[in-house]
């Protein structure tokens, strides 16, 4: 719905086309800018809540005979969407901030990682802006740990002086394959920055983009990294 309260084209449009939530044409213009959803991939949906991004993955994959395997994660339990999903889709009640590596590895396709990981979490906010880009970047840099693992330890101390919490460890093995792509949703803040300062030399390519449907109230802003290096 719009900031007055009347339906907005793209609340209207995900009516039309049974999308569960306006959110689904974020993920749609990603995909159709980046194409980072192949068939046959599988896609890591952190955030799933309440399932259009999972709407999107699974049509991203094409016919169920491409394979490929979607799996959400938020600490809501979702129901998979009857429109636009099927069999590969499957979804997991459980706080990602307390989920292991070795835990998220388990849920993916013969336990070897995922080829896209997508978060779109995002804090309660609470309206203190400062607050609220502190709590959205802590999920973002929790979305990075889990991605890349190892990679986090470039940075953690810089996290701990901001006050952020982290569970980095050394030689820690990320659960997004060898040329994957990660998508992080962050509310903007000078921390976002910094984030994508260790982002571009993980990635051969790291960008921003404020969808087309994101609200004009708001900070959100997406960082697209695409094709993990091998390490």
């Amino acid at each position: 719905m719009s900031v007055g309260g009347a339906p907005d084209f793209f609340y209207r449009e995900a009516q039309r086309l049974g999308y569960v939530a306006r959110s689904a044409f974020k993920l749609l213009q990603i995909q159709n800018q980046y194409k980072l959803i192949k068939p046959g991939c599988s896609v890591l949906d952190l955030g799933c809540a309440p399932g259009a991004w999972l709407q999107v993955a699974c049509q991203s994959l094409g016919p169920l005979k491409n394979g490929g395997a979607v799996v959400g994660i938020d600490v809501k339990k979702v129901k998979v969407p009857s429109l636009h999903c099927d069999a590969r889709v499957q979804t997991i009640s459980a706080d990602v901030m307390k989920l292991s590596k070795p835990q998220v590895m388990e849920l993916s396709p013969k336990k070897k990682g995922f080829s896209v990981i997508l978060s779109d979490m995002c804090p309660s906010v609470s309206g203190i802006s400062t607050q609220d880009a502190a709590l959205s970047f802590e999920l973002g840099v929790r979305a990075l740990d889990l991605a890349v693992g190892r990679a986090m330890n470039v940075s953690n101390d810089n996290f701990q002086n901001e006050g952020v919490s982290c569970t980095c460890s050394p030689y820690d093995k990320g659960v997004l394959l060898s040329r994957g792509h990660l998508v992080i949703k962050l509310l903007e803040s000078e921390d976002t920055k910094e984030l994508s300062q260790i982002c571009k030399p993980l990635f051969k390519k790291s960008t921003w983009l404020r969808p087309k449907a994101t609200r004009s109230s708001s900070r959100e802003i997406y960082l697209i990294c695409q094709d993990l290096k091998s390490q």
